[in-house]
């Protein structure tokens, strides 16, 4: 509590710019449950929601303390619908060595800034892939597991290069993940 009471009185005292107040408060309230994703163009802060998919979010937290994400492509860039990542080979088809999550689909809408899991045609292949919502991501509620959404950075999300429409959004010369921590583990 000290750290949110902390936080908001130096955005009151003009030392942490307003946008930043929602990444801090989020990691005062539950730093366990706080990915920060860092890109060439700066920082997307998920609240991760275990209360949606308990199972899906252990999976992240443990790919993101091995370090797993960092230095992996957006390969799956859909300009008005979404950013897919978490493919260490960058084609789409590769995985972690961790097993295949059962799906766990929730009511819980989709809309900009929710973040879900990839998966094959069989609702129980997510693993390590994931994708962050632009627009137009409404239909995959009940269809694909959501398991959090950015809290501060979507302008950061709307800076990731884009892929070409007539190949299913495939990126040529991809922005990375530089660096993804849990809030608690950030240096």
């Amino acid at each position: 509590m000290k750290r949110l009471l902390a936080a908001g009185a130096f955005v009151l005292a003009g030392l942490v710019p307003a946008f930043v107040a929602p990444a801090l408060a989020q990691q005062a309230n539950d730093p366990q449950n706080t990915i920060f994703l860092d890109t060439k163009d700066g920082r997307i802060t998920i609240r991760l929601r275990p209360d949606l998919a308990p199972k899906h979010v252990e999976q992240i937290k443990a790919l993101t303390k091995q370090g797993f994400y960092n230095g992996v492509v957006f390969h799956r860039v859909i300009d008005g619908f979404m950013a897919q990542t978490g493919d260490p080979t960058g084609t789409g088809t590769g995985k972690s060595d961790l097993p295949n999550i059962p799906a766990e689909f929730t009511k819980t809408q989709y809309k900009r800034g929710s973040v879900g899991m990839a998966r094959s045609q069989s609702p129980d292949s997510a693993n390590s892939q994931f994708f962050i919502c632009y627009e137009g991501c409404g239909p995959l509620t009940g269809q694909y597991t959501l398991f959090g959404e950015v809290v501060a950075g979507m302008d950061v999300v709307d800076k990731i290069k884009k892929g070409d429409a007539a190949a299913n959004g495939l990126v040529r010369g991809p922005d990375k993940i530089v660096k993804m921590q849990l809030a608690a583990d950030a240096k």
